[in-house]
C-alpha cells in the first residue's frame, strides 16, 4: 500500500503533464485560402462556397471562394470521435450543460471541430443559462448556413458549417442585443483556440 499511492500519484502527475503538453503544443487553426493549409485537399468536383478565413494575424479576411469539403462517411468516422460524429454528421445533440465549452470564458477563436473554419468568437459568446456554448452572432455570418428543422415536433433553425455541413447546433431569437440572437452550438462541433497575447 505504501507504494502503491506513490505509485498511482507519479501516473496521475505523468497523466496531467502529457496532457498539459498535449494542450500546449497544440497551434492555431490553419486558415489559409488554400484548402490544403486546413489539412484537406479539394475535391475537383466539390461545389463552392464563399467564406471568411482568418490571416497569419488572426485577422479576418474575405469573403473567398472555396472548394467545399466533401467526405465519406467512413471517412468522417475516421476523423471523429463517436461523440463527434453522432453530433457533426448525425444532427445529434450532447447533453445540456455537459460540454466543455459550456463553461469557458477564456479570450479566443472557436473553430468548427470537422474543418478548422473559424465560426465564434469569445467576444460575442454570452452565459444564456441553456447548457450549451451560447453566442448573439458568428464572425461571419457566409461562414454558418441555416436550415429549417421540423425535427421533434418543433420548428427550429438548424446552424451548420458553410465548408463542410458540419451540425453545430441551434439559432433562436431570444438573445440579448445588438442581434436579439442565440446561436445555441454543441461543444463537440466546435474547437476553442486561445487568442494569441503578444
Amino acid at each position: 500500500m505504501r507504494i502503491l499511492i506513490p505509485l498511482l500519484m507519479l501516473v496521475l502527475l505523468l497523466s496531467v503533464w502529457g496532457f498539459t503538453r498535449t494542450m500546449a503544443a497544440q497551434s492555431a487553426p490553419k486558415t489559409s485560402a488554400d484548402s490544403s493549409a486546413l489539412g484537406d485537399l479539394p475535391d475537383p468536383n466539390a461545389p463552392e462556397v464563399t467564406v471568411s478565413l482568418l490571416d497569419d494575424k488572426g485577422e479576418l479576411t474575405g469573403p473567398l471562394t472555396l472548394k467545399k469539403i466533401v467526405r465519406s462517411e467512413e471517412a468522417w468516422k475516421a476523423r471523429l470521435s463517436a461523440e463527434e460524429f453522432h453530433v457533426a454528421r448525425e444532427q445529434g445533440t450532447e447533453r445540456a450543460f455537459c460540454g466543455l465549452l459550456v463553461d469557458q470564458h477564456e479570450d479566443g477563436l472557436y473553430t468548427c471541430r470537422s474543418c478548422g473554419l473559424p465560426l465564434f468568437s469569445s467576444e460575442h459568446k454570452f452565459e444564456s443559462g441553456s447548457g450549451w456554448p451560447s453566442y448573439f452572432a458568428p464572425v461571419a455570418k457566409e461562414n454558418v448556413v441555416e436550415h429549417r428543422d421540423v425535427t421533434l415536433g418543433m420548428v427550429r433553425t438548424e446552424i451548420v458549417c458553410a465548408r463542410c455541413d458540419a451540425h453545430l447546433g441551434h439559432v433562436f431569437d431570444d438573445g440579448p442585443k445588438p442581434t436579439g440572437l442565440r446561436y445555441c452550438m454543441n461543444s463537440v462541433s466546435l474547437k476553442f483556440y486561445p487568442r494569441a497575447t503578444a
